[in-house]
């Protein structure tokens, strides 16, 4: 099956909005419903958000990418993986954030994978039932 959307982005905050708006416009075309769709959008968002805000600092590219791909793995499956080939996984007490997008997007999916990403990185695995909202 082909992927329904495949992205990659200069990993800064401007792009974050972007990634939100095309994978609207891909949930809107496949008739998903408006529950499930606010789940996607914000489980994204927030993936994206942990790559701009913890993936490649204190690196000397600091200006990384993240890539975002999305596909139908069932038809009533969708599965959204957000990349990058950053620092990799590690918790940080010097994070900017309060810590809670990874349980957000726990509970807004189906299933979540952390992976690490050869060379380097992390893959954020998410997948959500089209059906109804996870919650």
């Amino acid at each position: 099956m082909a992927e329904a959307l495949l992205l990659t982005l200069p990993s800064v905050p401007d792009n974050v909005p972007v990634v939100r708006h095309a994978m609207r416009g891909m949930l809107d075309g496949s008739e998903v419903p408006e529950a499930v769709t606010a789940d996607v959008l914000l489980a994204v968002t927030e993936a994206c958000t942990n790559v701009v805000q913890h993936a490649y600092a204190g690196r000397r590219d600091a200006d990384g990418e993240m890539e975002i791909s999305a596909d139908w793995q069932e038809p009533d499956e969708l599965v959204v993986i957000v990349r990058d080939r950053g620092r990799g996984f590690a918790p940080r007490v010097d994070s900017p954030g309060l810590g809670l997008g990874l349980p957000v997007i726990a509970a807004l999916t189906r299933r979540l994978e952390l992976q690490e990403t050869p060379g380097g990185g992390t893959e954020v695995v998410m997948a959500f039932g089209i059906a109804e909202p996870a919650r």
